[in-house]
């Protein structure tokens, strides 16, 4: 099981609480410039602490920063990757929120799809049935996204799933 980490800042505090089965997804979408200095020193902290570091919607820099992976959102349908040299062990991750991003996602070639959102009643609240149905019309593997606290955490496993991501959920 592997628990993905949403972090939009640099706190060694919340990195701390984390064993070495969680991913830290560093995602700051407040800035239009991504801090190479501060990813850096991210990634330093994660590996001494032997957790995987993954960076949001940027494939490129998170390859030339040698990071462990990158995440990309729903909304970035891009392919522009599919032409890029990773390393061995380098993961691509992606977002979506109904069938069509599904199907972006794999076109993306990411090893795993969030679904999102499974329990956050927003826009894009799919709960258990619609999560399940969906998690089911790919060979992906499913990672669930929104609203997971420790008290529904447990209903993960009616969707045969283990693996979930959140932001709240691990400060």
């Amino acid at each position: 099981m592997n628990k993905y980490y949403f972090i939009n800042k640099f706190d060694t505090n919340n990195i701390n609480k984390q064993d070495k089965r969680t991913i830290i997804i560093y995602r700051n979408y407040s800035s239009d410039i991504l801090d190479e200095k501060v990813i850096l020193n991210i990634k330093k902290y994660c590996k001494k602490k032997s957790i995987k570091f993954y960076l949001s919607n940027n494939i490129r820099l998170a390859l030339k920063l040698g990071l462990d992976g990158a995440y990309i959102p729903a909304f970035n349908t891009d392919l522009k990757h599919l032409a890029y040299t990773f390393k061995k062990n380098f993961v691509i991750i992606g977002s979506a929120h109904n069938l069509k991003e599904i199907r972006i996602k794999e076109r993306q070639n990411v090893k795993k799809i969030f679904l999102s959102s499974l329990f956050k009643k927003n826009k894009n609240y799919l709960g258990i049935n619609r999560s399940k149905l969906l998690s089911k019309l790919t060979k992906k593997d499913i990672v669930m996204l929104g609203g997971i606290t420790k008290k529904n955490k447990k209903l993960i496993n009616l969707l045969k799933q283990s693996d979930f991501a959140g932001i709240s959920y691990f400060e």
